[in-house]
C-alpha cells in the first residue's frame, strides 16, 4: 500500500467480489480545515481521481465535495453505469467530502458521480477536479494522471526576466480550434496538440511575438462559447488530444523562448446538467440568491466567493495551471462583472453590500487572495485583468490597497484608438484628443493595449475594414495604427488574423483566411507586424520604462491641423532613445521639422510606408539632417520626410 500523511484505509465495503470500495482518504484534518477556510490551494492533489495502490491492488481513489448529498456512487463503463454499485463514503467531520478507493480501475476509464441530493433527486455529474474529459458531446470525466517529462528547464530558470514588466510584451491571442484546421470546411475536425506544435509554434516564433495567449483551453461543452463557459476547470479540452499533448505544446513554446498565457474564467459557469450548477441538488458552487448568483449577460451562474470551499476550488485552479502546465500567466476574464454587484443589473435587481456600496466584497477579497497566492508561489508569472471600469488600483499591490494584478487591459485605449482610426483622415485634426487621451491616465495602471477577439466579431467588422479609404489607404492606416500600438508604452495584444489583415470577421467554426497571403498587400502587412515585433524586442526604449513616466515624452502635439504627432520613448541608456513621428493624413510632408533635445545624430530605423510592407516607398529618410538650434537647452532641429498615412521611427 502507498501511504502518505492523511492516507488511511478501513473496513472494505464489498459491493461485488471484483471491485470492492475501501474507505480510504488522502485528506488530513488540516487539509479539511484549510479547505473550509478557503486556504487550501492544492486541492487538485486531493480531490478528483488519483491512481493509487492499496493492499497491493492498483486502482483509483475518488473524492468529491457534495455537502448536500445523501448518497454518492461512482458510475462508469466498469460497472455498466449502474448506480449504487460503488458508493463513496462521506467523511464524519461534516465537511461534505465523499471519498473511496476502487481497485482494478485503470487509467482512461470514463466515469461520473451519481448523486442523490438532499431532496431525493438524482444527478449524474462530471468530476469538478477531473484532469481529462470525454470529447463533447459526451460529458463523462476520465481517470488520468499528469506525468510528463518537461524539457523547458532553461526557460523556467530564466523566465523571470522574460515575464518581467521591464521586458517586451507582444502577445498573440489565439483560439486553437479556428487558428488553422485540417479541413476548414469540417467543423468537427481539429488539429491535434501535436499538429499545433508543428504549425503554431514556428509561426509565432517567426512572427516575433513574445507571448501566446490562449482563449480558454479548459474543457467546455459548447463550441460557440469559445471556451468561456467551462465545465472542466482542471482539464485542457479533449478536442485536440490528452493533457500530455497540451503539456507538450506549452513545452514547445517554452523551448522557443515564447511565454504562454491562459485565459481563466473564475467569474461564471454554465448551467449544463453535468457541470457545477446545482451540483448536489442545491446551490453548492453558486450563490443561492440569484441577485448575486445569476449572470444576466451570459445566462450563467456566479461563484459563491464567500464560501471557503469555493474559494479553495478557484485559487487551487489558478495554481493548477501554473504548477502542472507551466503557464506563464493568467488573463482573468470579466473582472468587472466580479467586482460590481450591480453589473448589468437595473435598480431593484441587486442588493448593496453591508456598507451600502455596489462592490462585491467577497469577490474583491477572493481576487486579492488569488493574486497574493499566485505571486507568492510563482513570482515569475503575471496575472492580467480584463477590467473595463475605472476601478482603482487593479494592477497595484494589495499591500498598497490594490487588487494585486500584474497588468490590466487598457480598454479605454482600445476604444479611443479604433474610434480615431475609423475616422476619415480629413476629420482627425478635430479629434486629436482621442489619440492623446490615453497618456492622461496611463500611469494609473500597468496596461496592456488589447486589439482582441472581441473587436472582430458580432458585426464589428475585421480590423482592416474598420479603416477608411480605398484598399491602399486601409492597409496604410492599419500599418500606421499597428506602429502606434507597438511604440506606445505598455504590453501589446493582437488577435490572430489581424496580423495579415483578415477580410472577414472571426468565425470559430472555420479557420483563418490563410489564402489571403497569396496577395502582396496581406503578406507584406504580415511582414510589417513581424518587423514591428522585432523593433519592440530590439529597442530597449520601447519596454524598459514602459510602466513609468520617464519612458514617454510628448515632443510635438502642436500640429493638430496637419494631424502630425511626435513622441519620444526613453530607455535606461539615453543612447537608446527613439523618436516616433506619425502622419495621420494621406498627405506627403517633406522637410518636416522636429525639435528634440540631446542628440546630434539620428537615423531612420522603421518606416511603415516602405515598399516591403506594400507602401509607396517614395518617402523615406536615408539620412536625417540635424542642426543645433539652442545650445543652452541642447535642442536640435531634425528635417524629416513624412510618408502619407505613415509612421517614421528614428534612433
Amino acid at each position: 500500500m502507498n501511504t502518505s500523511v492523511g492516507q488511511k484505509y478501513e473496513e472494505t465495503h464489498f459491493v461485488d467480489s471484483a471491485k470492492p470500495v475501501w474507505n480510504y482518504s488522502l485528506f488530513t484534518e488540516e487539509d479539511i480545515r484549510n479547505f473550509q477556510n478557503g486556504t487550501n490551494y492544492r486541492l487538485y492533489d486531493l480531490f478528483g481521481s488519483h491512481r493509487r495502490t492499496v493492499l497491493g491492488r492498483p486502482g483509483y481513489y475518488f473524492a468529491v465535495w457534495a455537502p448536500n448529498a445523501t448518497a454518492i456512487s461512482v458510475i462508469g463503463n466498469f460497472n455498466d453505469w449502474t448506480p449504487d454499485l460503488h458508493p463513496l463514503y462521506v467523511r464524519l467531520d461534516r465537511s461534505g467530502v465523499w471519498e473511496g478507493f476502487i481497485p482494478d480501475i485503470s487509467t482512461g476509464e470514463a466515469y461520473k458521480y451519481h448523486i442523490i441530493g438532499y431532496n431525493g433527486g438524482t444527478l449524474d455529474k462530471g468530476d469538478p477536479y477531473a484532469y481529462f474529459w470525454e470529447m463533447r458531446p459526451m460529458t463523462a470525466s476520465i481517470t488520468w494522471e499528469l506525468g510528463y517529462d518537461w524539457q523547458d528547464a532553461t526557460w523556467m530558470s530564466g523566465r523571470k526576466t522574460h515575464n518581467s514588466l521591464a521586458s517586451p510584451w507582444s502577445i498573440y491571442e489565439v483560439h486553437l480550434a479556428s487558428w488553422m484546421r485540417p479541413d476548414k470546411y469540417d467543423e468537427e475536425r481539429y488539429n491535434t496538440y501535436a499538429q499545433l506544435q508543428e504549425l503554431l509554434v514556428p509561426y509565432v516564433k517567426k512572427m516575433g511575438f513574445t507571448h501566446l495567449e490562449l482563449i480558454p483551453v479548459m474543457e467546455h461543452p459548447f463550441d460557440g462559447s469559445w471556451g468561456y463557459q467551462g465545465t472542466g476547470y482542471y482539464a485542457p479540452t479533449s478536442r485536440f488530444g490528452d493533457p500530455q499533448g497540451f503539456m507538450a505544446l506549452v513545452d514547445a513554446f517554452h523551448r522557443e523562448g515564447i511565454g504562454v498565457i491562459l485565459d481563466w474564467v473564475p467569474s461564471h459557469f454554465p448551467y449544463d446538467y453535468h457541470g457545477l450548477y446545482l451540483f448536489d441538488g442545491a446551490n453548492t458552487y453558486e450563490y443561492a440568491d440569484m441577485r448575486k448568483g445569476f449572470h444576466p449577460d451570459w445566462n450563467s451562474y456566479i461563484f459563491n466567493y464567500k464560501r471557503g470551499e469555493v474559494k479553495s476550488f478557484l485559487i487551487s485552479n489558478a495554481r493548477f495551471w501554473l504548477d502542472k502546465f507551466h503557464a506563464d500567466g493568467l488573463r482573468v476574464d470579466a473582472v468587472s462583472s466580479m467586482l460590481k454587484l450591480n453589473y448589468s443589473r437595473e435598480e431593484g435587481e441587486w442588493e448593496p453590500n453591508e456598507h451600502g456600496g455596489d462592490g462585491n466584497l467577497e469577490a474583491i477579497a477572493f481576487i486579492k487572495d488569488m493574486n497574493e497566492t499566485v505571486y507568492r508561489d510563482f513570482p515569475d508569472v503575471q496575472t492580467i485583468a480584463e477590467e473595463a471600469t475605472d476601478w482603482p488600483g487593479v494592477s497595484r499591490p494589495t499591500f498598497a490597497g490594490g487588487l494585486g494584478f500584474g497588468m490590466k487591459w487598457m480598454m479605454g485605449w482600445m476604444h479611443d484608438t479604433l474610434d480615431f482610426f475609423k475616422m476619415d483622415p480629413l476629420f482627425r485634426k478635430d479629434h486629436q484628443d482621442k489619440f492623446t487621451f490615453s497618456m492622461m491616465y496611463y500611469y494609473d495602471e500597468n496596461f496592456v493595449l488589447p486589439l482582441s477577439h472581441d473587436e472582430v466579431v458580432h458585426g464589428k467588422s475585421p480590423m482592416l475594414y474598420k479603416m477608411p479609404g480605398d484598399d491602399w489607404q486601409k492597409f496604410a492606416n492599419l500599418r500606421l495604427m499597428y506602429t502606434y500600438m507597438m511604440t506606445h508604452p505598455g504590453g501589446k495584444l493582437l488577435f490572430m488574423g489581424d496580423e495579415f489583415g483578415a477580410t472577414s470577421e472571426w468565425n470559430y467554426k472555420t479557420e483563418l483566411q490563410w489564402d489571403l497571403l497569396q496577395y502582396d498587400s496581406h503578406r507584406l502587412l504580415q511582414d510589417c507586424v513581424r518587423d514591428l515585433n522585432g523593433l519592440l524586442r530590439g529597442e530597449p526604449a520601447l519596454y524598459e520604462n514602459q510602466f513609468n513616466s520617464y519612458g514617454f515624452e510628448w515632443i510635438d502635439l502642436n500640429h493638430r491641423s496637419e494631424s502630425v504627432a511626435v513622441y519620444r520613448r526613453k530607455g535606461k541608456n539615453p543612447d537608446d532613445d527613439i523618436l516616433v513621428i506619425l502622419n495621420f493624413t494621406p498627405v506627403v510632408r517633406r522637410e518636416w521639422k522636429v525639435y528634440a533635445r540631446g542628440k546630434a545624430a539620428w537615423k531612420e530605423i522603421f518606416n511603415s510606408d516602405d515598399r516591403k510592407y506594400w507602401g509607396t516607398g517614395d518617402t523615406n529618410n536615408p539620412s536625417v539632417p540635424v542642426h543645433l538650434v539652442d545650445e543652452s537647452d541642447d535642442v536640435y532641429e531634425l528635417i524629416v520626410h513624412l510618408p502619407p498615412l505613415g509612421a517614421v521611427v528614428l534612433k
